[in-house]
């Protein structure tokens, strides 16, 4: 098996993964992914796609992280992996499916408006 390219995207999170057989190495901008998710969520949700697909421990995973906050990047390379798996086996994709880790997750940040606080809030309206 060659090495397997694919991209997750969250908010403004951007992951790209390369997946290969080997012993289930997971290195997260060269460092190991339990150092750069250190709560036992965001690793959950990193090896979500591999405890759905029964492949714990069988793939190899070398991720780039960039942009957004830790939970997006962590749904973004939990995406990512979903992707390689499906490109590996067909077979993995409806339970990755079933879960949503397949689906693009598209809420963004609404900008802020000129003449308004924030996106939605405005300033205080004074009658008199």
């Amino acid at each position: 098996m060659e090495v397997i390219n694919t991209l997750g995207r969250r908010k403004t999170a951007v992951a790209r993964v390369y997946l290969k057989e080997g012993s289930g190495i997971i290195t997260v901008n060269g460092r190991e992914f339990k150092n750069y998710f250190p709560t036992p969520i965001l690793q959950f949700k990193v090896n979500e796609p591999f405890e759905v697909t029964n492949n714990q421990g069988k793939y190899d995973v070398k991720v780039n992280l960039d942009g957004g906050g830790i939970r997006g990047q962590a749904e973004a390379l939990a995406m990512a992996i979903a992707r390689a798996l499906c490109e590996v086996n067909a077979e993995h994709r409806p339970p990755l499916k079933a879960k949503g880790l397949l689906m693009r997750d598209p809420r963004m940040v609404e900008r802020k408006k000129f003449g308004q606080k924030k996106a939605r809030k405005r300033f205080q309206f004074s009658k008199r």
